[in-house]
């Protein structure tokens, strides 16, 4: 596999052609965009839709056009809050580090600042890193919580992705130019002279050895997990996660009392660069967002 496309795989998102090439965002039928004063940083976000309010977070290198796909059957029945993650998108970067903590701590300033006491938490890859951590640092704001194609430990990932990963900095931003996600970048980050700074960034976030492991077993919001069944995440991994949920533990029972408040969903046919723009995702995420909350038991 040639260096350049190592890297970019490992950074966690490839985005569709369409959405750059055409120039489509998923601001244009956005009902309203803007920015939060967070933690220092102009936090970007895009409202569709109404109801129920769902915070969804993109990969990285990524930004809220990467669901452009999903985003009118994702928001038709629901108030659907899209952000820009620090130094991503249309949120310019600060003089900080770029951490899942710090991340996790702009979504709850961004929840404050909407006057939004509590709600749903999607995030896809890096994404699914910073709402897991939301769910972790600030349990009373998540009502439901969906993971989509995230580990909850380092060695969770293929070894191949953990070693591209390995690769991610300064050397490696000059070569991504040739990708889309900077030509997306290019297009709407308010300083696109930042991108090395980005990639350098984020190669010290993803060299982190972590482990999550203890901090999920404490998660008592109902939560999705969602994967491809040909993922970079390891098929072992994403059961070994489940269970850490309080899933996998027992049979569900004829009357389903044995059914924890865990789901896990693996996706046939898609894979990490894929399921975040498919109709699957979308009719797997509904019916456990839409599910009344008695029918999701705690585990």
């Amino acid at each position: 596999m040639p260096r350049t496309r190592f890297i970019a795989t490992a950074a966690g998102i490839i985005l569709t052609a369409a959405v750059v090439s055409t120039g489509q965002t998923a601001g244009t039928s956005a009902a309203k965009t803007g920015y939060a004063p967070v933690n220092g940083l102009k936090l970007y976000y895009e409202i569709h839709g109404s109801g129920a309010p769902l915070i969804l977070l993109h990969g990285g290198v990524g930004a809220t056009e990467m669901f452009s796909a999903i985003m009118p059957s994702l928001s038709q029945n629901r108030q659907v809050i899209a952000v820009d993650l620090q130094g991503h998108g249309r949120t310019a970067d600060i003089d900080r580090p770029i951490t899942f903590e710090a991340m996790a701590d702009d979504i709850a300033g961004l929840m404050k600042y909407l006057n939004i006491e509590k709600a749903d938490v999607m995030g896809y890859s890096m994404g699914g890193g910073v709402a897991l951590r939301v769910a972790a640092r600030h349990p009373e704001i998540v009502k439901r919580l969906v993971l989509v194609s995230i580990a909850c430990k380092h060695d969770g990932w293929y070894p191949e992705i953990a070693a591209g990963m390995s690769q991610m900095g300064p050397a490696a931003a000059e070569s991504m130019k040739q990708t889309p996600m900077y030509q997306l970048y290019a297009r709407i980050a308010p300083r696109p002279e930042d991108w090395p700074r980005l990639i350098t960034k984020l190669g010290t976030l993803l060299r982190n050895d972590y482990d999550w492991s203890s901090d999920v077993a404490k998660i008592n919001a109902p939560t999705l997990l969602v994967f491809g069944d040909a993922d970079a995440v390891r098929t072992a991994h994403t059961v070994e996660f489940f269970e850490l949920l309080g899933g996998g533990k027992k049979d569900g029972g004829w009357d389903g009392s044995g059914i924890s408040n865990a789901r896990l969903a693996i996706l046939p046919g898609l894979t990490h660069y894929t399921i975040f723009a498919s109709p699957a995702l979308v009719a797997t995420v509904t019916p456990f967002l839409d599910a009344p909350a008695a029918g999701i038991n705690r585990h």
